[in-house]
């Protein structure tokens, strides 16, 4: 029997607080069942954090993973009193669908919940914090965070960088008098925010720092789903269906589509199977060769000849191998990526012109479209519960933790277990069997292993 990945891992899933919750809620709920109102949440409330389950020596049904994390959720008690909060909220990296709804729920639970009249928002990510920064805050409040929803990107505007300078940061904070921050982004922002939530702890300081992640590629670990995921896979398939049609319509047509992923393919699983007119997809944990008897060409060859069109999808981490490094990186400090989409098109024509084969490549990058795509409504009401969370823990004071869902329920997460790997397709598990069974792609395109 294969061994489960997980089994025997004891995770930390300890919540740092800031100090213990003396004053009492301006929410009215209740702490009694069965009288009609929602109730509080309790630091004691957990759930496990595995579903999976296992027999023990007993013969008794135990779960695999037998840790457990802290639900999210209003508290009885919290920790700031309304009046004296100065909340910020900034987005940082790239923009993806949800940034404006993440905003506009944080705004309005602080303020209509709790009562809080000063929330700012950072422009420009955490450049926005440094010292010499050209950009001021901007105040918010639910009129101005009315219609926000709607939109694309974030009203604040995101960038890279300016994590890394902590001590600009906290002196930042400290300066105007902010007591709670709020950092929406992916695994480098959250790096940030910990480092942050560190030298605020150093300092004795009593400032919060949650973080909600955003990140399009869904590659953080311990997060069941990242916001904006669901659209981007939406925003996708009419860039697929567009290239199956381009592809059917001409002699021996191949439709060429790149979409995000630099290290995680899910948004190109995802899409594979809501589109099923792909024939190849190629995601950075399933290597490929180009050429041999085994490689992409050489079964594309085949499928061109069989069927007269090809549409491939594929991820922009995929098939780095085989391009030369850029040598360079951005201001987050990722390894900028050569461009797989057009260096693959210039390899396929190469391919058939030398094998004296008329194809016709329709390559398509929707990148920039998917990522500035307002959210569904799917990822609409994800991105107002993460917002409304996110307020709930940092008035509870609680710091350097996440909000998250596991098993379908809202949790904190520490960010510094959140952040220590991260999440990538199985390429043994379900989500691609179906892929490959929907492709019906060779499970390996690789020289080096079996075509059957």
């Amino acid at each position: 029997m294969k061994k489960n990945p997980e089994e025997g891992l004891q995770y930390n899933f300890d919540i740092t607080n800031l100090g213990e919750p003396k004053l009492s809620t301006p929410i009215i709920m209740s702490d009694d069942l069965g009288d009609g109102r929602a109730d509080y949440v309790n630091d004691n409330d957990r759930l496990f954090f595995s579903v999976d389950s296992e027999i023990d020596t007993d013969g008794n049904r135990v779960p695999l993973v037998k840790d457990t994390v802290e639900k999210a959720g209003p508290r009885k008690k919290i920790y700031f009193n309304p009046a004296h909060v100065h909340a910020a909220i900034c987005t940082c990296g790239g923009i993806c669908p949800g940034l404006n709804n993440v905003i506009r729920s944080v705004v309005r639970c602080f303020w209509y919940r709790y009562g809080v009249r000063r929330i700012s928002g950072v422009q420009f990510g955490y450049r926005g914090l440094l010292e010499n920064s050209p950009w001021p805050l901007i105040p918010l409040d639910p009129d101005v965070v009315d219609d926000i929803q709607e939109k694309g990107g974030t009203i604040l505007g995101s960038a890279r960088g300016g994590g890394m300078q902590v001590d600009e940061i906290v002196d930042s904070l400290e300066r105007l008098n902010i007591n709670i921050l709020i950092a929406i982004g992916g695994d480098g922002t959250l790096r940030g925010a910990y480092d942050i939530g560190e030298e605020i702890k150093k300092r004795g300081l009593k400032i919060s720092v949650i973080g909600v992640p955003k990140t399009i590629d869904n590659d953080l670990s311990f997060i069941q789903s990242s916001f904006g995921f669901d659209t981007a896979v939406g925003a996708a398939v009419p860039s697929v269906r567009g290239a199956h049609v381009e592809a059917k319509n001409s002699i021996n047509g191949i439709g060429l589509v790149k979409v995000m992923g630099r290290e995680s393919g899910f948004i190109a699983a995802h899409t594979s199977l809501a589109q099923s007119d792909v024939n190849f997809c190629l995601i950075p944990e399933n290597p490929f060769d180009l050429y041999g008897p085994n490689g992409l060409l050489a079964h594309l060859k085949e499928r061109i000849m069989t069927r007269k069109h090809a549409v491939i999808l594929i991820a922009e981490g995929a098939g780095q191998d085989l391009v030369p490094s850029t040598g360079q990186k951005d201001p987050s400090g990722n390894v900028k990526y050569a461009d797989i989409g057009i260096f693959l098109k210039s390899e396929i024509k190469k391919y058939f012109d030398e094998e004296g084969i008329e194809v016709n490549i329709k390559y398509i990058d929707p990148s920039y479209i998917i990522r500035s795509a307002p959210a569904n409504s799917f990822d609409s009401i994800y991105c107002a519960r993460l917002g409304a969370h996110a307020a709930h823990a940092a008035m509870a004071g609680k710091t350097q933790c996440l909000i998250s869902q596991i098993n379908n329920r809202f949790v904190h997460i520490p960010i510094k277990q959140a952040v220590c790997k991260r999440n990538h397709v199985d390429v043994e598990g379900s989500l691609w069997r179906d892929v490959i069974e929907n492709t019906r792609q060779p499970f390996s395109m690789k020289n080096d292993k079996s075509i059957d």
